[in-house]
């Protein structure tokens, strides 16, 4: 439903904030030595306080704890906002951040009425949210010509189990022997370590679509469990330490999550549940959010915290247990959620929702729990890490490597060796079980919490982009809206690794330009301190919609006779 009519509409704003980049360009409104200095800044920030993330919190973990962030008479001290670093008036790096983000927000509803009007002044202090929706509309371009357009060749997937892991490990002792930094905090579970995690994940995860090595499954299971694990953990730290409840971080956090999807969506004409990882990730952001949200003043008391994590459990038991029910709740978003694969057309258009979250229903509330007893966790190594003398902490050490080894090795035998079906059904239950003994091996001495790869942290930061681009310009789904990538893009044919290569370079460069992308314009169309100046954007965002809808809808009956 109105799938022509949003693309129709997406295509022409895209293509207008594109001539109006032109009309810049041509004028010469802006500088070009000030936008350049722009872009470096606002991409140290975006990379910097990209709260939407959720997982930089082992410093407000700390603060929570108390094992730092003390005021000289001791009282614990918190800061409510990522952004608030930026107040040292000796960081001059700071002050250049709360310049180019202040330039960003003004990108408000009077200034948006003005660029369309083509005032130079609004135009020259809104120039860097102009070529980002600009930029954004040839990434949208590339990947249509790459995926729709028939100009850009097919390949066959073909698997090599020794090419694959040869490639990863390549790249592991690469990123070991050159990147291999110290972390900012000794704390298990901290920020660096949880990227490099999700980095080496997600490479695992995109070989396995690349080379189709189908013997991967259950593995890849447990990783997509593990960034829903993430989710659970990173979103309860947030919210529990800042108590941040604001609509304007709400705000940030569903455009992180969506907004680059409802674009590819519309462009691509597909499916929102095709990029299956955002829906799953947003319902269970949401879940967390309510949870903490609801009663928030009563956080601070255990029982109450308890309580909550018994009626989340609650909730998925009824959503996802009960026969029936899953549809039912769900029928009314199917406009949303449904998605029916070409190649399967024979299904109920929530199956493959309610299969896809339901694999990774009960992992994120454990997240949660284990970001709740998180202190308890940290206490419990530097108490390990004070021993005395080597041989007993080793004792310790030891011990705890064993347990964890051992549980890793029963659940390997038991379930991780069944076939995929039969896997799927325990899924659910058991994939804490390795992603709990990972952790605790992770984490088992001081010298392994210490350091992490910053190759793979790279890796960690762009892992939606990377997920949502590989269907368009990395694989290919045959020109077939809401086609699986099946088949692969080929650049260089007859060379298949050098086509990997080639084709992994734009697929990379791509990835982290819509990263920067569209963190200019959450800066831009999200002002993290002005209410008003939101409302004002998203009124003024609701027109540009509108209108850009009405001009698709009348263009796509014109030409193509449907909406």
């Amino acid at each position: 439903m109105l799938r022509e009519s949003a693309h129709c509409a997406a295509t022409i704003a895209l293509a207008s904030a594109f001539a109006l980049e032109m009309f810049c360009e041509f004028k010469a409104i802006g500088g070009a030595d000030a936008d350049a200095k722009a872009t470096r800044a606002t991409t140290r920030s975006a990379r910097e306080d990209d709260a939407v993330e959720l997982l930089d919190r082992a410093r407000a973990s700390d603060v929570e704890r108390g094992t730092r962030g003390r005021g000289e008479d001791g009282t614990r001290t918190t800061r409510e906002d990522d952004d608030d670093d930026d107040d040292d008036d000796d960081d001059e790096e700071a002050k250049e951040r709360r310049a180019t983000r202040g330039r960003l927000e003004s990108f408000a509803a009077s200034n948006g009425v003005q660029c369309a009007m083509l005032r130079p002044k609004a135009l020259r202090g809104s120039r860097r949210a102009v070529q980002a929706w600009a930029e954004l509309g040839v990434i949208m371009f590339l990947f249509w010509f790459c995926d729709r357009s028939g100009a850009v060749r097919e390949a066959n997937k073909s698997y090599d189990r020794d090419l694959l892991f040869a490639m990863f490990a390549l790249l592991g002792t690469y990123g070991w022997k050159t990147t291999l930094k110290e972390s900012k905090t000794h704390a298990p579970l901290h920020r660096e370590q949880t990227e490099e995690m999700k980095g080496w994940m997600q490479v695992l995860f995109l070989l396995y679509h690349y080379f189709d090595a189908g013997e991967m499954y259950n593995l890849i299971r447990v990783f997509i469990a593990a960034y829903v694990w993430m989710t659970g953990f990173g979103n309860f730290s947030f919210y529990y330490v800042t108590k941040d409840f604001s609509a304007v971080r709400f705000a940030q956090m569903m455009w992180r999550l969506n907004f680059f999807v409802f674009v590819t969506c519309a462009v691509m004409k597909n499916d929102y549940m095709l990029y299956y990882i955002c829906p799953m990730h947003t319902l269970f952001t949401l879940l967390v959010y309510g949870a903490l949200a609801i009663a928030r003043e009563k956080n601070s008391e255990p029982k109450w915290i308890y309580g909550k994590f018994i009626a989340c459990f609650a909730i998925v038991v009824a959503v996802w247990e009960i026969p029936g029910a899953f549809k039912l709740i769900f029928k009314p978003f199917t406009f949303l959620f449904g998605y029916v694969n070409p190649a399967k057309p024979n299904v109920h258009p929530l199956h493959e929702w309610q299969f896809r979250s339901g694999l990774d229903r009960y992992v994120w509330i454990y997240g949660m729990a284990c970001a709740y007893f998180h202190p308890k966790y940290e206490l419990a190594m530097k108490w390990i890490d004070e021993r005395s003398t080597a041989r007993e902490r080793m004792m310790y050490q030891g011990g705890v490597v064993a347990l964890a080894s051992g549980a890793m090795y029963w659940w390997w035998v038991t379930f991780f060796t069944l076939d995929k079906f039969e896997y799927n059904k325990y899924h659910p239950y058991t994939s804490w079980i390795p992603i709990t003994a990972f952790f605790v091996l992770r984490n088992s001495t001081k010298k392994l919490r210490e350091n992490h790869i910053e190759l793979f942290c790279i890796c960690g930061k762009v892992t939606l982009e990377t997920y949502i681009a590989q269907f368009h310009i990395w694989l290919s789904t045959s020109q077939v809206p809401n086609g699986q990538p099946k088949m692969l893009m080929s650049l260089v044919p007859g060379y298949p690794l050098l086509n990997l290569m080639v084709c992994s370079y734009i697929y990379i460069g791509i990835s982290h330009r819509i990263f920067d992308v569209t963190n200019v314009l959450k800066s831009a169309c999200i002002p993290s301190k002005d209410k008003a100046a939101l409302a004002n954007n998203a009124i003024f965002g609701g027109i540009v919609v509108a209108t850009a809808l009405g001009l698709g809808t009348f263009t796509s009956l014109m030409f193509t006779g449907k909406t």
